[in-house]
């Protein structure tokens, strides 16, 4: 395993295991599959529902808590320094642990200030490794940087052959942001593992184009979280560590960039508003659920 030096030397596992749409179902088994794979990187979020289920694998898994990279995220509704404070104390309390190796704010809007004063207050206290930002674009990962007294050490963004992020790359690069890519395959869309010169790329190194890609993301200097739900995949996306690309493959890669999100755009007005109805919806939910519960 390669590992990547954040801004304040702690070392992140470069290649790690995401639970994104992983069922609550499922994912206790897909957690203890992947650090039996030999996965010490764990990244999950409370947006996804399943931190308990994560905290009852590391649990079981019997490897000590101590080799295995734990990260989750802040959602939208539990933005402000009180009820992020809160949220923080409920996800370790799910996670089963007494520390966070990393916290993000998962998205750029509301209260995203009174967050990371809270981050920023557990990271100073020893209860969080590292805190970094997720899904910011350059001009507000500037903004964070600047206008903290304790600068992100990492932005989780939407980054695979279809959408390099080239300029964010410069830019975080240039602020000493680590990059790490959600969606490292883009989900599959826009036909990215039927790409030709994905597959003639693995040919000539006898590896799959989802190799090729992760590869492709390693050598950029980016972390990648790779999600599956199926044991040989697992293994297979590990299995990126005994071969290179040459700077000409490197090269055919990048001519692949269609410079735009296979998803959505956090700067377009509709999206923000549907995540300010999400965020209501949850309320009214909570709300209901304590009237009930009194």
């Amino acid at each position: 395993m390669d590992y990547i030096e954040l801004r304040n030397g702690v070392k992140m596992p470069q290649l790690g295991y995401g639970v994104y749409q992983v069922t609550k179902q499922e994912c206790e088994r897909c957690v203890l599959d992947a650090l039996h794979a030999g996965y010490r990187l764990i990244d999950t979020a409370q947006s996804y529902f399943n931190e308990e289920e994560v905290g009852s694998a590391i649990k079981k898994s019997g490897v000590p808590r101590e080799e295995i990279f734990l990260t989750t995220k802040v959602w939208v509704e539990h933005y402000g320094y009180e009820q992020c404070k809160a949220s923080i104390e409920e996800s370790m309390r799910k996670l089963q642990v007494d520390y966070l190796d990393l916290l993000l704010l998962h998205q750029p809007f509301s209260d995203t200030y009174g967050a990371w004063r809270a981050l920023e207050e557990y990271y100073e206290a020893g209860k969080i490794r590292a805190i970094g930002i997720s899904n910011f674009y350059p001009d507000r990962m500037i903004d964070m940087t600047l206008f903290n007294r304790i600068q992100p050490m990492i932005n989780q963004i939407e980054i695979h052959p279809h959408h390099q992020q080239h300029e964010s790359k410069t830019w975080h690069d240039k602020y000493g942001v680590q990059l790490e890519a959600w969606a490292p395959f883009g989900e599959g869309r826009g036909g990215m593992f039927e790409e030709t010169v994905l597959k003639e790329i693995g040919l000539k190194y006898g590896k799959t184009p989802a190799q090729v890609i992760l590869r492709w993301h390693l050598q950029r200097g980016i972390i990648v979280i790779p999600k599956s739900t199926h044991r040989e995949r697992m293994e297979e996306n590990i299995n990126v560590f005994d071969f290179e690309l040459s700077q000409e493959d490197m090269d055919k890669i990048a001519a692949l960039d269609k410079k735009q999100s296979s998803f959505f755009s956090h700067t377009d007005p509709g999206m923000v508003e549907w995540f300010g109805r999400m965020v209501e919806e949850r309320k009214h939910q909570h709300d209901s659920t304590k009237e009930k519960k009194n």
